[in-house]
């Protein structure tokens, strides 16, 4: 059962958030949006600014000792965001003991397909001579993520140990399932205005390209996978299809719905109880394979 807090929640996004999203046809006005304060910066974390692979990025460390190891990509529709937006999230991964790094790839339209995920690889093969670690992701940073295992596993380089993601874009040419029948209830995307980033990323690509929808891809081979996403997202079937699919070639993959949650709750750690069980789950489950890496 969700929580009154969930309710609350999807409520506040659907009117301070979808509303001003508007058509998103207008990229200044989708980035102000994404990109606007909306959680303070857990204090349990310190916060350094670094680079990885040549790609800028922060360091989100826990203040207290922590030795495990985990690699975020940030989402914001592949066009905003930034490490700076997604300390809500990082910085919960930091007092749950990780030492975090995300990086600041580019962003389309500016820069398209496919230089975000050129520069997560980039910068995750640098993260990864550090030794062992997670990788982690939500929505775009989410396909990133999955973009950046499936390049790592091609080109013979270093695998995450599991990874976590959150709501993650998974299938960038999806027009059925869960974006009609979650149209009206997702808080935070309406699907027609949604489908406008995807061109402003791939810039003419294909959408069914397996390197810019990871559903398309063979997942074989990929580490354990936990996938989080709220049952009214229109990202609902992203999630639920590729764990199904990973699944069916040999990967451990699990896809946990939570019921009423707007996208990417995992923001509202400190007020929200589904939240910060998401979070508590994501990083139990990294521990765990990662433990059982070291073993």
């Amino acid at each position: 059962m969700a929580s009154l807090r969930a309710y609350i929640g999807a409520w506040m996004v659907r009117r301070n958030v979808r509303a001003r999203l508007g058509a998103m046809d207008d990229i200044a006005q989708v980035r102000r949006t994404f990109n606007g304060a909306t959680f303070p910066d857990p204090p349990a974390a310190t916060y350094e600014a670094g680079s990885l692979g040549g790609v800028a990025g922060e360091w989100v460390r826990p203040r207290s000792e922590g030795n495990l190891r985990l690699f975020y990509i940030h989402g914001g529709g592949f066009v905003a965001c930034s490490p700076k937006t997604h300390r809500p999230v990082t910085g919960g991964f930091a007092t749950r003991g990780f030492t975090v790094f995300a990086p600041d790839y580019r962003l389309a339209p500016e820069h398209p397909f496919p230089a975000g995920r050129d520069d997560a690889l980039a910068a995750w093969c640098a993260f990864a001579e550090g030794g062992p670690a997670c990788i982690a992701g939500d929505s775009a940073g989410g396909n990133l993520a999955l973009a950046v295992m499936l390049a790592a596993r091609d080109r013979g380089l270093p695998m995450p140990q599991a990874a976590a993601l959150f709501s993650p874009v998974t299938d960038l040419a999806a027009t059925t399932g869960s974006r009609v029948s979650n149209a009206l209830r997702d808080a935070m995307f309406n699907p027609q205005s949604l489908a406008k980033l995807g061109p402003m990323y791939l810039a003419g690509h294909d959408a069914r390209d397996p390197e810019a929808s990871p559903i398309y891809a063979d997942p074989t081979g990929l580490p354990p996978l936990l996938f989080h996403v709220g049952e009214r997202e229109i990202l609902r079937d992203d999630s639920v299809r590729m764990a199904e699919k990973a699944r069916a070639h040999g990967v451990d993959a699990t896809a946990e719905v939570f019921p009423v949650v707007n996208h990417v709750w995992q923001f509202a750690d400190h007020r929200l109880p589904e939240a910060r069980r998401s979070l508590d789950t994501a990083a139990a489950f990294m521990k765990r394979h990662a433990g059982a890496g070291r073993a």
